[in-house]
């Protein structure tokens, strides 16, 4: 009986697969860019689209829930008796496109190319979620409109402005049985390499703030006030020089002083997983050199260190030509990437205080905090692991291998702490894919390889492995 369900929820995919990659499509041209307010009804245009899915395929209970900010989704079907329940976890909006001069076909129509499809949100995260609505949709269509486990989906539309209408809806329904569930699955995350099964055991946490900075009442003519004025661009110039040295090391008093290190066994797996520095130097950053803390590998540095970056700095006379002004306000976008133990609170604090100290006379400073989260690394010793294992070894072929990523998903750690349950974080990316950088592109393989391993799963969960 069980080989028959397999082979024909199976079977469905893979007859179905053109028209689940020309649906994918139709949902990457939205542009539901959530950072900004022009696209406020493109980002509810791209839930009603999911939400019309969920209906179709048969899920109940299909709400589109109002927020403070961009809506969240809900749905779910319980009539697995005696089988878990899943909470599973997706987002449908997507990073800016800019600069789309570096496009090389348009970020909102879809494009087939070498195998992969490009867009903005093709695996971040509009692919990966799409991946588990034609997983569902092929175990119900097969299944007699049954699922072989329970099912609740929670999908939101703020991931890549910090999540904080979901982070508000898990605290308040935590206690209330309308999230239980006996662990979470998330694909929002990638493949260590290609046709290698990964599963993401642990995630950096974010502190991403904005540094304002106010000199003068209003923009000043700098050859008539240069010498006397203060300028809020260099004193910013003058605090990011000082928040960590030409290796790396962040100078922020007490900063690393709750930081926990990888145990030896993990860090000796890391050392057997194929990795080639110089490989990833130039295939997937691109540049001269590789910099960072002395003494760490690459994938240390990037999964188990904190760092500190600047992702902007808006001010002054940007536009083409020349005008000679002293800007009376400026600012820089600095976040910093956190590991376990480290609290969010407490960086955020000696980064402030520190900020402040260092700040030139003349320069009035307002931080603000765009985003804050803990890190986490997820316990796999678990039934749920174990099968999403299985799954992925019979779809890949392959053993699959436990790393880290380097970003952030906040709401994994609230589920942790929040639901007690562990999550599953199967995703189906390649570390080339482009997420939040022009032509970003999913390898259309992998989206479908990603829906039969969330139909393996399922299916050996419900049948009681």
């Amino acid at each position: 009986m069980a080989s028959t369900v397999v082979s024909s929820a199976v079977s469905y995919a893979r007859e179905n697969q053109k028209r689940f990659l020309e649906e994918l499509k139709n949902l990457l041209r939205i542009p539901s860019v959530s950072t900004a307010e022009e696209h406020k009804d493109d980002v509810r245009k791209a839930a009603e689209v999911v939400a019309n899915d969920l209906q179709r395929i048969g899920f109940e209970h299909v709400e589109i829930i109002p927020t403070g900010g961009h809506p969240l989704l809900y749905a779910d079907w319980l009539h697995a008796a005696g089988k878990p329940t899943a909470l599973c976890y997706a987002h449908y909006d997507v990073q800016p496109a800019e600069p789309l001069d570096e496009w090389h076909t348009p970020p909102w129509e879809p494009t087939e190319r070498n195998n992969n499809i490009y867009a903005r949100g093709a695996v971040d995260d509009k692919g990966q979620l799409w991946m588990q609505l034609k997983a569902f949709e092929s175990l119900f269509k097969t299944g007699g409109g049954k699922l072989p486990i329970n099912v609740r989906v929670l999908i939101e539309g703020e991931e890549e402005v910090g999540g904080e209408s979901i982070e508000e809806y898990v605290l308040k329904n935590a206690n209330t049985g309308k999230l239980k569930a006996d662990f979470a699955l998330v694909t929002d995350t990638e493949l260590f390499a290609p046709d290698m099964p990964t599963l993401c055991v642990g995630l950096r946490g974010l502190v991403y703030t904005e540094i304002e900075a106010q000199g003068a009442k209003t923009d000043l003519h700098s050859g008539v006030y240069g010498g006397a004025a203060p300028n809020p661009l260099f004193a910013l110039v003058e605090i990011i020089s000082k928040l960590k040295d030409a290796d790396g090391k962040i100078l922020i008093p007490g900063f690393y002083d709750d930081v926990q290190k990888p145990t030896d066994a993990e860090l000796k797996a890391w050392e057997r997983l194929p990795f080639n520095e110089e490989d990833y130097r130039k295939a997937e950053v691109g540049s001269s050199v590789l910099t960072g803390e002395p003494g760490y590998s690459v994938l240390y540095r990037t999964w188990a260190r904190p760092t500190l970056e600047v992702h902007g700095i808006p001010g002054g006379f940007v536009a083409p030509g020349a005008k000679t002004v002293i800007p009376a306000r400026a600012s820089a976008k600095v976040s910093m990437r956190l590991v376990p133990n480290q609290d969010p609170d407490d960086i955020l604090k000696k980064y402030t205080d520190f900020v402040k100290k260092v700040t030139p006379k003349g320069i009035a400073i307002n931080i603000k905090v765009h985003s804050k989260g803990p890190a986490c690394v997820v316990n796999t010793d678990n039934k749920y692991a174990r099968a999403s294992v299985e799954a992925m070894h019979e779809v890949f072929g392959k053993d699959t291998v436990y790393i880290r990523s380097g970003g952030s998903i906040p709401i994994v750690t609230q589920f942790d702490k929040d639901l007690k349950i562990p999550s599953i974080m199967m995703g189906m990316g390649l570390p080339d894919d482009n997420l939040h950088a022009p032509n970003e592109k999913f390898h259309i393989p992998n989206f479908y390889r990603g829906i039969e391993s969330i139909i393996r799963f399922f299916q050996i969960l419900g049948e009681g492995k």
